[in-house]
């Protein structure tokens, strides 16, 4: 117990006292049932979880299910963790505090878990390399994943005759035949520091190794050398934007495109629905970032959003697992993708949103790459020096601020990898 507090405590500076007003806010009434606790942290599907709560309790006459579905989950479940308040299930997504639960022993391996043989093996596999070092086991039930790419004005596109492109060079010759038309080709909203990763990591997929956050640690690369390209073409896309993009935040970027200010706009599937709200007829697709020389490169910017992991503590490994059993029912992930636009991880006859059929190809191949910024430590703030750099436009000064900053804030996650390559060989 002492090595899971000892992990998570490090990832608390600055949380606790926010976070202890809630602390334990999930407790389990005495109805004579098997008691399971969900967290989960998406508080924008709240409903949805509502209504599943609602639904399995009255179907299910031995289990009793409560969904928690908090503002600051992630904050919340740390500081449980902290005082061994553990929910049976949690629900988050796959980015570096999974990790971070992963190596502090705080998840229980669900590989015997009969629901992960419909899985699609892109995700588990993603779910995978996120293991700060490769810990036998399997720790989540991948749910639904998002995407991220370049969302288009499908009928602007079929106007003007323009063609989807599967190089960097097409993109910047469509860029160019949009702006002779009069109108801009992009859109951004990088006031928000947030909206600066989703073209970072939609290139990235494209031009840096997957595993090169992993490089790094183990000593092999330096981000230097593998995100040259990614930032000297960031600074290219700046050139097909507003103006000044640092005036716009992300609503106002999704106002834009919702009325027709640009052909294109470079983020997440996440923001169709926020879109839709200021234009609920926008005829939107979207195409992957052709950020590479050949098309061979392209790969769909894709994660897990959202999946859910049985803590180690909970006595009810069984009654979880029913639980998980009804959360993966077809019709309860077709209730969830239609109400927030999101990607299956299991494998099914589900009907995707129409803004993601350019992006079906690669999702029903496998074809796609996690985001890189799953491997980013938060106290990094990576988002913010995006936006400086965007600013600044000095390539060198960035990139070598990025190496010198991930020596600092990983140097726990450096020796760890580094002591396990020396017990086990860099083969193993």
């Amino acid at each position: 117990m002492k090595r899971r507090n000892q992990a998570i405590a490090v990832t608390l500076v600055g949380c606790m006292t926010a976070a202890a007003l809630f602390a334990g806010c999930g407790g389990k009434e005495n109805t004579g049932k098997t008691e399971i606790e969900i967290v989960q942290y998406k508080p924008e599907a709240a409903k949805y979880f509502d209504e599943l709560e609602e639904e399995f309790n009255a179907t299910h006459d031995d289990i009793h299910l409560t969904i928690d579905s908090p503002n600051d989950a992630s904050t919340i479940l740390r500081t449980r963790f902290i005082r061994e308040d553990y929910p049976d299930i949690i629900g988050i997504g796959g980015d570096i505090n999974y990790s971070y639960y992963v190596d502090a022993g705080i998840l229980a391996d669900v590989s015997d878990y009969e629901g992960l043989k419909d899985i699609k093996s892109a995700y588990l596999d993603i779910e995978e390399a996120l293991e700060i070092v490769p810990t036998e086991g399997t720790y989540a039930v991948p749910y639904v994943a998002n995407a991220a790419g370049i969302l288009y004005n499908r009928d602007l596109f079929e106007e003007h005759g323009w063609k989807i492109p599967n190089t960097w060079e097409e993109l910047m010759t469509l860029c160019e035949d949009i702006k002779s038309e009069g109108i801009l080709p992009f859109y951004f909203g990088f006031k928000d520091t947030w909206t600066c990763l989703a073209p970072w990591n939609s290139m990235a997929v494209d031009l840096a190794p997957s595993d090169v956050c992993k490089q790094v640690n183990r000593g092999e690369t330096t981000f230097s050398k593998e995100y040259e390209e990614v930032s000297e073409k960031y600074l290219e896309l700046l050139n097909y934007g507003p103006e000044d993009p640092f005036a716009y935040g992300y609503n106002d970027a999704c106002t834009a495109f919702a009325n027709g200010q640009s052909a294109m706009y470079p983020i997440g599937s996440y923001a169709v629905p926020q879109i839709l709200s200021v234009n609920p007829e926008m005829n939107i697709d979207s195409f992957v970032m052709p950020a590479g020389d050949t098309a061979e490169q392209n790969t769909l910017n894709s994660g897990v959003d959202l999946h859910f992991c049985v803590t180690e503590d909970s006595p009810n490994k069984e009654a979880a697992y029913e639980v998980l059993d009804f959360l993966l029912e077809d019709e309860n992930i077709q209730k969830y993708i239609d109400d927030q636009n999101a990607i299956p991880c299991k494998e099914g006859e589900f009907e995707l949103a129409p803004m993601l059929d350019g992006m079906n190809t690669f999702i029903e191949e496998g074809n796609m790459t996690d985001f890189q910024d799953h491997y980013y430590p938060s106290e990094m703030a990576v988002d913010a020096q995006i936006q400086t750099f965007l600013i600044n436009k000095d390539v060198d000064a960035f990139l070598q601020k990025f190496d010198k900053d991930w020596q600092r804030y990983n140097r726990d996650t450096i020796r760890k990898v580094q002591e396990y390559e020396e017990n086990h060989g860099e083969n193993q």
